[in-house]
């Protein structure tokens, strides 16, 4: 049945190629993508550039033979917590460059060989919780040459067999979880050499299958080797003996994780590794069933116990467990012991009496006080003279004035990691062992610094606490940590001369400089992201220099952490990727530049207008709607002659006057049938009025203009305006198409017109213009086309 429904999810998933994918494109700078917990039933598209994809969380029931295809740059794939139960045999063969792989709890009943095959990159991976029995055959691992991490095993493994894990030679972790497992082949983990960290899941075996536990921790036993055994109930003696086989193999790091311990247990563990070179013993998450009688095990030998490590400790009948007075034979070993999470609210001046060697102590997350510690401490007067390492953070302590009182006579301490208690305020004084380096005050309450701090000090953390400032000379510190407080800028460099490495995250910085970090002289790693950073013109270009490299300060966190909080247009961008316009950043020489750009276009527009005459254009147009205004007034309140009441307005110069009067006027107004009638600007311009609308109103009453031109006629002022508004009048749509007539007195050629007078210039051009004869023959002719062209169509008759 488990078959068929395997071929018809591969079926379908061939038959359906072009089945819609959704996609994920929440991919970071490094190429990192984060798909996990976002609902995908298929494995979503992504880019084919991507380093680290993780689908894990999601409901994903199968990978086909194309979800994966181009992904040859992948490092990491997780699909841990799908529910995965169909793995096509070719889907991973594109990924040739993988080194991790995650299939852990998903629905995977079997393993096949082929799926691996071509992932010869694997360093990581991990088949941990799927409903698999026994790994099957060939063996799954056969080509895997580079594995180096292993994780595979689940609530259904029920067989290891020897060959099982053939191709694998040598691994740094190995996990087995075979809470179930019914049968083992004597040597199927032996053959893996050398073998770093192992950790075993072996509940049942344990306790119903001794001979099965046995040689399972025979085969991975040995004495550089740490074991870690997990979900274990250690009740009587009989759930001991397995760690005989460990015991032989003369193991030196054994865990214990999530455990069940009675006093029999215990007894009977230290008897089996009673003179075996054990050297650190660890407990995590213990639950102790007894009430801590161990003493019958007091003749056993553990001289080579150095370390004690329980963490998580639980004990059920806390009223009756004894004093730990009785175990004199196991403390005055140990030179590190760590109490961690164990509600502990204080351990006894004589106990800490029994622990003659102790030079490292953790008594972090558990219950002490101030009142507590000072029993614990012996008021000031401890045994513990060699102790180097103090750890009791996470407590409920609240005086710093106490502590550096307990401590200022333990000689050799040179780290005390005080993190995570109460501390508000510091004293403006205090006296510390001279031997001390480390000092961890983070995680507290603390609201200034005072001369209290050790200037011995090489490490110094106050992170998250509410410091706004630091004034404080530290000579001898190496690094310090000041993240998450309340730093507007950094700490002066003068302060600390053999600084290298400085952490002030999450503060509001607004900025820094070259300037600032020049008086940090040995600095070499800076982590300032996640802060409120204004990209201003000076920050940006410097901050991105820093980013790439240039200089010698070295930002050791991730550039994506560098965001910008103003100005508001580029709230939230990363300063490694904005670009400041020159506008923004050089405002002042922009504006000079812009004015300088604007005047010498200003000054060269107006040299192109002026040879262009627009100017004049322009007062002529200006002058020209004023004389038209003028003129329709006149009319409207009709007070001026009738219209058209000249058959020509003569335009001509002063010098060119004796001509005017003593030929053209007699000959054209001379007594004839049908004389003529001139307008001459002497004797018919009404006195009084402005030039220019005289002008326009000769223009206007007149049918012609009689342009008398000549050398005189340019130069003259007066017939430079009659040009200017007969260059105007000639084009209104009142004027006929042969309204100018033009006299020249002497030889003119069209050129000598001004240029700016183009209409009359090409009427010379397309106009037939009449010429005084220099020969008095023709003079007769000439009087006589004049009259033709005045008249017009009347006089062709």
């Amino acid at each position: 049945t488990s078959s068929l429904f395997v071929f018809s999810l591969l079926f379908w998933s061939e038959s359906n190629p072009d089945d819609e994918r959704s996609s994920c494109d929440r991919c970071d700078l490094r190429l990192s993508c984060n798909c996990s917990y976002d609902g995908f039933t298929r494995v979503p598209v992504v880019t084919d550039r991507a380093l680290t994809l993780d689908l894990s969380f999601n409901n994903i029931t199968m990978v086909t033979v194309d979800d994966l295809t181009g992904h040859r740059q992948l490092r990491a794939l997780s699909l841990h917590g799908n529910r995965l139960a169909v793995i096509h045999l070719s889907a991973f063969d594109s990924l040739w460059s993988l080194e991790e792989l995650d299939l852990s709890d998903n629905q995977l009943t079997a393993l096949n060989h082929k799926w691996f095959s071509k992932l010869g990159a694997l360093q990581k991976l991990n088949l941990l919780n799927n409903p698999y029995s026994c790994l099957g055959s060939p063996p799954v691992f056969q080509g895997l040459a580079r594995l180096r991490t292993l994780a595979f095993g689940g609530p259904a493994l029920e067989e290891l067999k020897i060959g099982d894990l053939s191709g694998v030679t040598q691994l740094e972790e190995l996990t087995v979880h075979a809470n179930n497992l019914t049968r083992y082949e004597s040597g199927a983990l032996a053959d893996i050499w050398p073998l770093g960290r192992v950790t075993l899941s072996l509940h049942n075996p344990f306790l119903t299958n001794v001979p099965l536990a046995s040689d399972v921790l025979s085969d991975v036993s040995y004495p550089e080797t740490p074991l870690i055994l997990e979900d274990l109930h250690l009740i009587g003696k009989e759930t001991v003996q397995p760690l005989y086989a460990s015991a032989r193999r003369r193991v030196r790091y054994i865990t214990l994780r999530n455990v069940f311990v009675s006093d029999e247990a215990i007894v009977n563990f230290l008897v089996v590794f009673n003179g075996v070179p054990l050297t650190c013993f660890s407990v995590d998450s213990v639950t102790l069933t007894g009430e801590g009688r161990w003493t019958p095990a007091n003749w056993t030998y553990h001289k080579s116990f150095d370390e004690f490590f329980i963490r998580n400790i639980v004990v059920l009948d806390v009223f009756h467990f004894v004093s730990f007075l009785n175990l004199g034979f196991l403390l005055q070993y140990p030179r590190k012991v760590s109490l961690i999470n164990g509600k502990a609210y204080v351990m006894p001046c004589q106990t800490s009496g029994l622990l003659k060697n102790l030079q490292y102590l953790d008594l972090s997350d558990n219950l002490l006080t101030d009142m507590t510690l000072k029993e614990t401490l012996c008021g000031g007067h401890s045994p513990l003279t060699d102790l180097r390492v103090l750890n009791i953070s996470g407590n409920a302590l609240k005086s710093l004035s106490m502590v550096r009182w307990l401590v200022v006579k333990l000689s050799k301490l040179t780290h005390l990691d005080l993190s995570r208690n109460g501390y508000s305020s510091m004293p403006l004084s205090c006296s510390w062992p001279h031997t001390l380096r480390y000092l961890n005050i983070s995680r507290a309450k603390l609201t200034a610094i005072t001369p209290c701090l050790p200037t011995t000090l090489e490490v110094l953390d106050l992170s998250n606490n509410d410091l706004k400032n630091f004034y404080l000379v530290l000579p001898a510190l190496r690094e310090l940590y000041l993240s998450g407080n309340k730093f507007l800028s950094l700490p002066s460099g003068e302060l600390f001369p053999n600084l290298q490495t400085l952490k002030i995250q999450s503060n509001t910085l607004n900025m820094f400089n070259r300037s600032d970090l020049q008086l940090y002289r040995r600095l070499q790693n800076l982590q300032a992201g996640q802060n409120k950073f204004v990209c201003s013109c000076d920050f940006v270009p410097f901050l991105q220099s820093v980013i790439k490299g240039h200089g010698d300060v070295y930002l050791t966190d991730e550039e994506e952490s560098y965001v910008c909080d103003s100005p508001l247009y580029l709230q939230g961008e990363p300063v490694g990727q904005v670009r400041l316009s020159v506008v923004e950043c050089h405002r002042v020489l922009f504006v000079s530049v812009s004015c300088g750009v604007a005047l010498f276009v200003a000054i060269l527009v107006c040299i192109l207008l002026w040879r262009l005459h627009a100017f004049w254009y322009l007062k002529m147009t200006w002058a020209w709607l004023k004389a038209k205004r003028s003129s329709r007034r006149h009319r409207g309140r009709g007070d001026s002659e009738a219209l058209l009441s000249f058959d020509a307005f003569v335009s001509y110069s002063e010098r060119d006057a004796s001509w005017v009067e003593n030929f053209l006027v007699p000959e054209l107004e001379e007594p004839r049938p049908r004389p003529l009638t001139l307008c001459l600007h002497k004797r018919d311009f009404l006195p009084g009025q402005w030039i220019v609308d005289n002008i326009m109103s000769a223009m206007e009453r007149s049918r012609r203009t009689v342009f008398v031109l000549s050398e005189n006629f340019v130069q003259s002022d007066w017939c430079r305006y009659e040009l200017d508004f007969s260059h105007f009048w000639l084009f209104d749509g009142h004027a006929g198409r042969d309204a100018a007539i033009l006299i020249l007195l002497e030889p003119l050629s069209k050129d000598d017109i001004p240029k700016r007078f183009y209409k009359l210039r090409k009427l010379m051009g397309s106009t037939t213009y009449l010429e005084w004869p220099q020969e008095e023959e023709r003079t007769g002719e000439f009087w006589r086309s004049l009259r033709n062209a005045l008249r017009g169509e009347e006089d062709d008759d």
